[in-house]
């Protein structure tokens, strides 16, 4: 099974580029929506078969996101690359770069039983929103890492539920045009998570103008 998503994303870029698409194009967003949702759908029998990281591993390549299995690991973004299941059940998610991706909140049960992840990108993950935040307390004992940017579906609300993940040691923030009081953000998680390291220098292209201009 070849993923072929770089072509997928492409399109959907193309078209939410257009903010009055005619009816054909309308109806090829909601099928790529449709399948985005087919290839979220979390399967409980498959974690059995080949354990939680496997499992997660599989979805994540599959909507076009990349793990790594330790630190010292290469990325793995091709499904057919992944190793065999029976040899598998050993190894361990470490990293996840969700950039371009097409993961779904729907998905992210998969998170639930990973020991070791400590570090996750989302970065123009179109699908990321703030009930994906939200479920990002599947990883609340080993999250150290999270970067969250031009994520077009993020509003307060997601970045407030982030207060859950008290591992947190370094959190970067940036360009999520969704996020209305930029301060009051920062000061919340500052106050809950007093050991992480925030850093949000912008929510809105406006404040980077304005900021560039200074």
């Amino acid at each position: 099974m070849k993923c072929l998503w770089p072509r997928g994303k492409a399109f959907l870029r193309a078209l939410d580029s257009n903010p009055f698409p005619p009816p054909q194009q309308i109806v090829h967003r909601k099928l790529w929506g449709w399948l985005n949702s087919i290839f979220n759908k979390y399967d409980g029998s498959r974690v059995e078969d080949v354990g939680p990281d496997r499992a997660c591993a599989e979805w994540l390549i599959r909507c076009g996101a990349g793990v790594k299995w330790n630190k010292e690991s290469d990325w793995f973004r091709d499904y057919n690359g992944l190793p065999p299941a029976h040899a598998s059940r050993h190894l361990r998610i470490h990293e996840i770069d969700g950039t371009d991706s097409a993961v779904m909140h729907i998905g992210f049960r998969y998170f639930q039983g990973l020991e070791k992840c400590e570090k996750i990108l989302f970065h123009r993950a179109q699908y990321i929103d703030d009930e994906a935040l939200k479920q990002l307390a599947f990883l609340k004992n080993t999250l150290k890492d999270l970067q969250v940017s031009a994520c077009g579906n993020v509003s307060d609300t997601g970045l407030m539920a982030l207060s859950q993940l008290q591992k947190l040691e370094k959190l970067l923030l940036y360009d999520l045009p969704e996020v209305r009081d930029k301060k009051r953000c920062v000061e919340f998680l500052t106050s809950c998570l007093p050991r992480c390291k925030i850093h949000f220098p912008y929510a809105q292209s406006s404040e980077r103008e304005d900021g560039e201009k200074q």
